[in-house]
């Protein structure tokens, strides 16, 4: 424990600081290829490249579907245009053309010029008449399946055949007139135009692949610059040591990076102020021991065979052994305050613990003794430490008053809270010296009177009503006297 071993926050901070810096000593390499500005930058580029295929297979089906949707179109207008031919007149003889199909299909695909990839093809009495262009695909072709199912059509057809290279659209409707029967053909190839979507697409691709390396790059640099503060904070943490506490890293921003700065900036001021009342800590501890163990050797040095002087020898060597015993107890019971099991809590009466501990500090001292006020009900607390706590105040107060002074103990309870006092009339305590004489080994700076113990007794009492989940207050005027309260809950569970 930190608190039985004043060492004990070196040696801790230490090995934690040695851990760091070993667990951040990486080789290069892997900085590079496993470091988080690595792994942000992977991060991204996965993201990017996934969101780009997606993108690009969804434009590209939109793009295939907006295809067929202009085929389609195409083909309706054809259509319409054959129509109103067949109820018009044969522009050559200004007749209409009655049941002559082959004149309809004759003067159709001479007047109308097919666009690219579209296709007509004329079907008379089942046979192959003519077509525009004359240079058919495959699939279009007098020997092919799709023909031959044409032959038999008596009913409009619509739909698509070939391969995924080359996709046929077709619409197929069959003429009746007299005794001739026909079949008007439009087609449409699709190779080529997919051709260009396919073209669009790569393009697409490459455009994309180029702008997720330019973008990567920039991703890289903005992602160091982020992540600045974190290589300051590893900085900071391998230059500090148990002798140089005050590197600290400066705050940029206002996110999360900054917040975890300032965190550990913070982490910093604790661990300072930690290590310097530590050091306070062992340098007021050995001055307190140094001077018992020197008066106790010099004395033993001198120590002759005179049966007088041995006995006084003895007695003042005994003395200061107590006294050390004293200090060294003391010191146990400040490393023990924080512990769990520091308190045995028990059903206390207020007003009986309140009348022993006016019994016990008659014994202390010659003063005027008064018992004014003792409270009533029951409290949570640990009666041995509240006594102790208590008595030490009474304590204090003997070693600041005269024989002709008044100390009052008292006690009462308020808004869930037992109080219980020891006040004074004494020399009282500077303004400036309230707060510091609750710190070990502090003692007030107007005080004539030194004290026989090592000033623990106020941080005692102050750890007591902590660990009671109370506190510790004090009212002073110099020349006037003090009061000390203690105040901690009726039930601290």
């Amino acid at each position: 424990m930190i608190k039985d071993n004043p060492h004990g926050l070196c040696m801790k901070f230490k090995c934690v600081t040695n851990s760091l810096t070993k667990k951040n000593r990486f080789p290069g390499w892997r900085r590079i290829f496993f470091g988080v500005r690595t792994r942000i930058l992977a991060w991204y580029i996965v993201l990017m490249a996934c969101s780009t295929l997606v993108s690009t297979l969804t434009i590209r089906e939109v793009l295939l579907l907006r295809l067929e949707a202009q085929i389609e179109k195409s083909i309706a207008h054809e259509l319409k245009e054959f129509r109103r031919l067949t109820k018009g007149r044969n522009p050559d003889t200004a007749q209409l053309f009655g049941d002559d199909l082959a004149s309809i299909f004759d003067v159709f695909l001479s007047r109308n010029i097919p666009h690219e990839d579209t296709f007509f093809v004329t079907l008379l009495n089942k046979k192959f008449y003519k077509s525009s262009p004359e240079d058919l695909p495959v699939a279009l072709q007098p020997n092919s399946s799709l023909f031959q199912s044409w032959q038999k059509l008596d009913r409009n057809e619509s739909g698509k055949t070939g391969t995924s290279g080359e996709i046929i659209h077709y619409l197929a409707v069959p003429l009746i007139k007299g005794k001739t029967n026909g079949v008007f053909v439009i087609a449409h190839s699709s190779s080529s135009s997919r051709q260009q979507v396919n073209q669009a697409v790569v393009v697409i691709i490459e455009v994309t692949i180029a702008v997720i390396a330019v973008a990567s790059v920039l991703a890289w640099i903005v992602a160091g610059r982020l992540l600045a503060p974190l290589r300051l904070l590893s900085e900071t943490a391998h230059s500090i040591s148990e002798s140089d506490l005050s590197g600290r890293i400066p705050v940029q921003g206002v996110d999360q990076i900054a917040e975890l700065t300032i965190t550990f900036n913070e982490m910093l001021d604790r661990i300072q102020t930690a290590f310097a009342s530590q050091r306070n800590f062992i340098n007021d501890a050995s001055h307190e021991l140094r001077t018992p163990i020197t008066i106790i050797r010099g004395h033993l040095e001198l120590l002759g065979d005179d049966p007088q002087d041995r006995r006084e020898t003895v007695e003042l060597v005994t003395d200061e052994l107590d006294r050390m015993s004293r200090f060294v107890d003391d010191l146990l019971l400040l490393a023990k305050a924080e512990q769990p099991n520091f308190l045995t809590l028990e059903t206390v009466d207020i007003r009986v613990l309140t009348e022993e501990l006016y019994t016990k500090a008659l014994a202390l001292d010659d003063r005027d003794w008064r018992l004014v006020n003792r409270g009533a009900g029951r409290i949570v607390a640990d009666r041995h430490r509240l006594t102790q706590a208590m008595m030490n105040l009474a304590q204090n107060a003997t070693q600041h008053t005269s024989s002709r002074d008044i100390i009052v103990i008292g006690s009462y309870v308020n808004n869930s809270n037992a109080h219980f006092w020891v006040s004074d009339t004494g020399v009282g305590i500077a303004l400036a010296d309230r707060k510091r004489i609750f710190e070990r080994f502090a003692r007030g700076t107007l005080s004539h009177r030194r004290s026989e113990g090592a000033g623990l007794g106020l941080s005692i009492v102050q750890a007591i009503a902590a660990a009671h989940g109370g506190r510790v207050e004090l009212q002073s005027k110099l020349g006037k006297g003090s009061t000390f309260t203690i105040i901690i809950p009726l039930d601290p569970l």
